[in-house]
């Protein structure tokens, strides 16, 4: 089969073991992402498999009837809205998921917020300047950090990655308070967390803040502008998960607000970000350009699940496959 590989960044799957799984097949990496339905059709129209890195790229019907010789799409992890699988299904190309964890997006998590909370990254960079426990050259950021120990970690979403969050929490000495489904705050309660008893008590509670929600109709824009405005001047609001969950320019104004005072992040709604995105130009906002799950063991196990998909649908044995009514319009 002729496969492409979209939007490896780093170009780091050259380098993986499960690499070899693609032997005999003729591969291609891509490492930047053209713009436009136009030039991305352009590109991919000669393969007949793709293999998506997640949400880096967005397939919807305009860009799919575009490409005749399309049969597969391998995703790392699960489909997630950037896929129109109405549309593969009725143009007879199939979707296969894969596997993820959440180790490494509840690592970074806790990375950031321990970052945040003693200003790790401007205290590093001023240091090289020459400037010697400095946070910032502005008087008004340049303040010490603070602890963990004794405050009050609030969780939206008790899932897989909140779970392990809670955990990180409380081996640090926090008192951790969730919010979510009813099934969520029972399980956060059954674990010995605190479940909130309404959402605004939630917000203004919370010393550091984070989200760990999938994103769908229900759930973007969840997060708005009165629930930051709730929040402490001295909170921090984490966001790993997807930049949609929050209304559009939210955050960006309650920042100016002062409520919450700070914000650390990993997830935009236009992904590369611009150097120009007023968030890498605030002192008070520490961003990171979506690590969560690029680490490693990973993308090992990303990328391994979704080259065995790929090769057993070149095999005639397709598995995991999301939309099987594919089939019925299958391409020969």
């Amino acid at each position: 089969m002729k496969i492409a590989i979209l939007d490896d960044y780093q170009e780091a799957t050259r380098s993986l073991e499960c690499m070899k799984l693609l032997e005999g097949h003729d591969v291609k990496v891509f490492n930047n992402s053209p713009k436009g339905v136009g030039q991305l059709a352009v590109r991919l129209a000669p393969f007949d498999a793709l293999v998506l890195i997640r949400e880096r790229t967005s397939f919807n019907r305009a860009l799919l009837a575009k490409l005749p010789n399309l049969k597969l799409i391998s995703q790392t992890g699960k489909v997630s809205g950037h896929v129109d699988v109405a549309a593969a299904t009725e143009l007879g190309i199939a979707i296969a998921e894969g596997v993820g964890s959440p180790t490494a997006p509840a690592e970074l998590t806790w990375t950031l917020i321990m970052a945040a909370q003693r200003k790790i990254v401007p205290y590093a960079s001023n240091l090289k300047k020459g400037q010697w426990q400095t946070a910032s050259a502005l008087p008004e950021y340049n303040t010490v950090g603070t602890v963990l120990k004794g405050r009050t970690l609030a969780i939206w979403g008790y899932g897989k990655i909140g779970q392990l969050i809670a955990g990180y929490a409380k081996a640090f000495g926090m008192q951790v308070l969730v919010w979510g489904s009813p099934a969520s705050r029972e399980a956060a309660v059954a674990d010995g967390c605190r479940a909130a008893d309404t959402r605004e008590q939630f917000f203004e509670q919370a010393d550091v803040l984070t989200l760990h929600l999938r994103l769908a109709d229900a759930t973007r824009g969840i997060v708005t502008a009165d629930d930051l405005q709730r929040m402490k001047p001295t909170a921090l609001f984490v966001n790993t998960s997807r930049a949609e969950l929050v209304a559009e320019g939210a955050l960006e104004q309650a920042l100016r607000a002062g409520r919450p005072g700070a914000a650390a992040l990993d997830v935009f709604e236009q992904e590369p970000l611009s150097p120009d995105s007023i968030l890498l130009k605030v002192p008070n906002v520490l961003a990171t350009p979506h690590l969560g799950y690029v680490e490693k063991d990973s993308y090992e196990l990303y990328f391994n699940a979704a080259f065995k998909n790929v090769v057993a649908f070149a095999e005639g044995n397709p598995a995991n496959i999301l939309n099987p009514d594919y089939a019925a319009r299958r391409r020969d």
